[in-house]
């Protein structure tokens, strides 16, 4: 085990639980199925990844933290605002469409970063990011 490998599973770890509090947070609001049947896919694909991610890090005995608090609270209360008072697909469409390219640019950030992490580590983070590019594509329809 090496400390690159540890610290790029914690934020893959990290970004699964962002995304997918970011999906239940939006769900209420969605009124197209096929966007909702989507966003529900995607979870259960990040669920998986947090899965993996789990088991990975307790083969290195290592706990998965949580996502920092301030980007909880910020993600939940760009989420929150934005669709109070004037929720629509589309307004949905445009904050996971964000959240992913954020997701997509920090987890190839922290490949780079921590270029020394083994294979399996690296493949979960590659993961992820085909899972939130396939969501973006996804959610074009709705944009």
């Amino acid at each position: 085990m090496n400390k690159d490998t540890e610290l790029l599973l914690s934020e893959c770890n990290s970004g699964i639980k962002m995304g997918v509090n970011s999906i239940k947070c939006v769900l209420p609001y969605i009124k197209n199925e096929n966007m909702k049947k989507s966003l529900n896919a995607c979870s259960d694909k990040h669920a998986i990844l947090g899965d993996k991610t789990h088991r990975a890090l307790l083969k290195i005995n290592t706990d998965a933290k949580p996502p920092h608090v301030v980007a909880r609270t910020m993600a939940k209360l760009k989420i929150k605002t934005t669709l109070a008072f004037n929720s629509n697909d589309y307004k949905v469409a445009d904050i996971i469409t964000d959240g992913c390219n954020m997701g997509i640019k920090s987890i190839y950030k922290y490949l780079n970063i921590y270029n020394n992490a083994d294979y399996e580590a690296k493949q979960i983070a590659n993961d992820l990011i085909s899972a939130e590019q396939e969501l973006r594509t996804d959610l074009r329809k709705f944009l």
